[in-house]
């Protein structure tokens, strides 16, 4: 394996970040550890669990298979930019539901809504359930989370 540490350029939640790590670091090391960005999880290390779910580029990714490297230029979001949109409508439909329990899985679960309720928000049930197939949830918290998403799609299609 070789290293080489060079500098990535790419934008987390809207700020740029000039990172100088070896590529082929997992970009959820590098949102953790350098960027302090704690809300992305560490689930399983091999892409199968869905807890480090961002958003790159409008797609629903897991960052712990994605090399920095592969990201120079590109924009990741993470659940921490939902922080600063209290009145997003999934956001306000995960608490309105109690959608979370343990909450270790949630911000995956809420990165790949966003990313689907952005690319279809007309979306069925059915489809949520397949589009969040990925992303495991051991609370039990499964009926609350589809009607938080339902709930959200109908807000965004009637406020569109």
């Amino acid at each position: 394996m070789t290293f080489e540490n060079d500098h990535v350029s790419f934008k987390v939640n809207g700020k740029q970040y000039n990172v100088n790590e070896d590529k082929n670091t997992p970009l959820l090391f590098v949102l953790r550890e350098y960027l302090g960005l704690s809300a992305t999880r560490f689930g399983c290390g091999e892409g199968t669990c869905g807890a480090c779910t961002v958003i790159i580029n409008d797609e629903a990714i897991l960052s712990c298979d994605v090399p920095v490297g592969e990201i120079e230029g590109k924009s990741v979001e993470t659940a921490e930019g939902l922080q600063r949109e209290p009145n997003d409508p999934l956001f306000r439909a995960f608490i309105k539901n109690q959608a979370g329990q343990c909450g270790y899985c949630l911000s995956g679960i809420l990165m790949a809504s966003k990313a689907l309720l952005r690319k279809d928000p007309f979306v069925s049930r059915a489809k949520i359930a397949k589009a969040l197939d990925g992303n495991l949830c051991r609370c039990g918290a499964h009926k609350r989370i589809l009607d938080a998403i339902e709930e959200a799609a109908k807000s965004v299609v009637d406020n569109a």
